[in-house]
């Protein structure tokens, strides 16, 4: 009986630890979509290279870009 006891114990304090990390999550995602959710047309900036301006300015390009520019290069010599 005492053995069985400490399953469940064992269990109770796993489905604990579970349903905490799952309200942690909740709540997490719950803050990063605060702007998409309330403002309207809210939306997520884009977080790729080539749709920064101050990037652009700097001459710094994505990685795909770069590569498709060196492809072109190699290819014309």
């Amino acid at each position: 009986m005492n053995n069985a006891f400490r399953g469940t114990a064992k269990v109770i304090k796993m489905l604990k630890l579970i349903l905490l990390s799952v309200l942690i999550i909740a709540i997490c995602i719950a803050l990063l979509s605060v702007k998409v959710i309330f403002r309207k047309n809210g939306k997520f900036e884009s977080q790729h290279i080539h749709d920064s301006a101050a990037m652009r300015k700097m001459g710094i390009h994505c990685v795909v870009d770069q590569d498709k520019e060196m492809r072109r290069k190699g290819s014309m010599k």
